[in-house]
């Protein structure tokens, strides 16, 4: 029997895959999503999205693949498994250090994925002519309704890709081609009964099943949100720095995954556990020297110093009040604003009455007056 220019197309792709460090790939239509619109609208239509806005503007883009490239016949979903290799949620029971998320304690995996994508793309491109795309969470497309599509996992309650082989450790990243592939399968949803993750968040992120309110989410409020943390919040972030894997972690098809074997993707020793005492001594050359090829460096100094006080003051460790207290200077209104609430919650009432006493007196930002207010209150409550 002659193996036909698809099915040889499909076994290029799978061995690239490989070849390039994906865990799995699989196909899909442009048309196998139609639920993926109503879902996204509603989201965005409830203020789910937040301050998100460019999810409210790509929102036809986003839930229609043929609309952000008319030209596609078939997806290839792609899947890199960044499994960690201790439970992330460990590092929670020490105030003293800072929890950052698992996807982010290395390189980016944008970087790490798109050049191998392309890699890909190209092989195919010679093989089989036409055009391709490539795109890695950098453009309007529902990675994960399409993944579930594909065949690779399941959005489980959590609203994340789940795969049965990996857990919820995956990233996903898709070519849009124009050859014409056989699809794969739909997966089917194996939560079932389940709802750890659920239970799992600290910030009640989930109004139901498969719905998230990323206002709620401590991955929205630490690295998305660029204003101050709201202070209902606040202490229930504990010491999660930059992000959040606690409804992850809890899945118990995490039982099946596996540490990641891409070494840009494994985690560097000084962001496992780094010391919050350190942190809040950088400034914008140290914090982006330490960040460097980091998805970190993303959100900025003055955001993640924000994150920062406020596990600091969610530590009850008075010894970092001294190193706090030199934020009061800062020229960011956001870090001088998260300063007050750590301050607040590390110095016992009367030191900070006598420090607002003084320091409140020169500040100039409304937004930051509004926060010596409120501490001062809770204070005197």
């Amino acid at each position: 029997m002659r193996t036909s220019i698809s099915e040889s197309l499909r076994a290029l792709i799978d061995a690239e895959a490989r070849r390039a460090g994906f865990e799995a790939v699989a196909v899909t239509r442009p048309d196998a999503i139609p639920l993926a619109p109503a879902r996204l609208a509603e989201f965005v239509s409830d203020g789910f999205h937040g301050s998100m806005e460019w999810i409210a503007e790509t929102v036809q883009r986003r839930a229609e693949p043929s609309t952000l490239w008319p030209e596609v016949c078939s997806i290839i979903v792609l899947a890199m498994n960044y499994g960690p290799d201790r439970d992330p949620r460990d590092i929670l029971a020490k105030s003293d250090r800072g929890a950052i998320s698992v996807y982010a304690q290395n390189r980016d995996y944008h970087d790490v994925m798109k050049g191998r994508l392309k890699e890909i793309a190209g092989k195919i491109v010679a093989k089989a002519g036409g055009d391709v795309k490539v795109f890695v969470d950098t453009a309007p497309v529902m990675e994960k309704p399409l993944a579930e599509a594909a065949g690779l996992g399941w959005q489980g309650k959590h609203t994340n890709l789940v795969s049965r082989a990996h857990g919820s450790w995956l990233f996903l990243g898709t070519i849009f081609t124009t050859a014409e592939l056989e699809p794969d399968q739909a997966e089917i949803d194996h939560c079932g009964s389940c709802r750890a993750c659920l239970d799992a968040c600290p910030t009640d992120a989930f109004p139901a099943p498969y719905r998230l309110d990323a206002r709620r989410c401590i991955s929205y409020l630490t690295i998305e949100n660029k204003g101050p943390i709201p202070r209902e919040f606040r202490d229930k972030i504990g010491n999660r720095i930059y992000g959040c894997d606690d409804c992850l972690a809890a899945c118990p098809w995490n039982k099946f995954a596996s540490t990641a074997s891409e070494v840009k993707l494994a985690a560097r020793a000084d962001l496992r556990e780094p010391k919050l005492s350190e942190l809040l001594l950088l400034d914008d050359a140290g914090f982006r020297s330490l960040f460097s090829g980091s998805p970190i460096k993303r959100i900025g100094r003055d955001r993640f110093i924000r994150n920062v006080l406020i596990a600091a003051g969610n530590s009850g460790d008075a010894s970092l009040a001294p190193i706090a207290r030199r934020l009061l200077d800062d020229a960011s209104p956001l870090v001088r604003g998260a300063t007050i609430w750590a301050l607040s919650r590390l110095l016992s009432g009367r030191e900070f009455g006598d420090l607002a006493a003084t320091a409140s007196k020169t500040e100039t930002d409304t937004t930051v007056r509004e926060e010596w207010l409120a501490a001062l209150t809770v204070k005197a409550d």
